[in-house]
């Protein structure tokens, strides 16, 4: 029974998961793995604002020459100094600092994509907007009472929540929230950081799985090899069997 249950949890969509169970809605982030450039400039953004409090430390930072970059590239632009291209991607903050400082430790981001799902974090990092009751003075539409600072303000801007007054079932005022708007814009335009939030997204996707293109490539050779298989499996059968029948 305990094997059938874990059976059925795997089955259960990345999307539901990702939503925590809520009605949020997640905009497409309609990435493109083979979009190099894209993959660079998301390990640069990530390498940038990310890697200071969260860790990829199931990744080496020598992986991202598969991304079409050098190693005195990456070590150039991509790492801290001292640390060597053939280390894993960790961070100097200890488990306790971040509990302390954020109320939980910052999860490593290694696999987020493949528990969230890259719609999810597209949104996610265009979904902050100001809420003076949270420690940050930040919320986030996708994920309520999020626990860390909007690392990305500088480039957005502040976002406004709309709220809309409505009447729930139980008769009493509700707010809905209708949308965001920008209540101060950063260096970047919107379309311009829309562009950003999908290179990390992108950088995210490939970090979870850097082999995932090249699955699909082989999974294509392996279906025709299954095919063309199955066809002379036939005709072999009949070969065999045609004494008989």
């Amino acid at each position: 029974m305990k094997k059938l249950l874990y059976v059925l949890f795997m089955l259960v969509p990345v999307s539901v998961l990702a939503a925590g169970g809520g009605n949020v809605h997640l905009d497409s982030a309609d990435i493109d793995l083979d979009d190099q450039a894209s993959l660079q400039r998301g390990a640069k953004y990530f390498a940038n604002y990310c890697l200071n409090c969260h860790s990829a430390k199931y990744m080496r930072y020598q992986s991202m020459t598969a991304l079409g970059l050098t190693e005195d590239q990456i070590r150039e632009n991509l790492m801290f100094p001292g640390d060597k291209v053939g280390e894993l991607m960790t961070i100097a903050m200890s488990t306790e600092d971040g509990e302390k400082w954020f109320g939980a430790p910052p999860p490593d981001l290694t696999l987020v994509s493949r528990l969230r799902g890259e719609d999810w974090i597209y949104t996610y990092l265009r979904s902050f907007y100001e809420d003076e009751s949270r420690p940050f003075g930040v919320n986030n539409v996708v994920f309520p009472s999020v626990g860390m600072p909007h690392v990305l303000w500088e480039l957005q801007g502040t976002q406004r929540a709309v709220w809309e007054e409505t009447e729930g079932a139980d008769g009493k005022p509700h707010k809905e929230l209708k949308g965001l708007e920008l209540a101060e814009p950063g260096t970047m335009s919107p379309e311009e950081y829309d562009q950003m939030a999908r290179d990390l997204t992108t950088y995210l996707s490939w970090l979870g799985e850097p082999m995932q293109q090249e699955r699909k490539r082989l999974g294509i050779w392996v279906l025709l090899f299954l095919v063309v298989f199955t066809a002379i499996a036939y005709l072999l059968k009949k070969e065999y069997f045609k004494d008989i029948h």
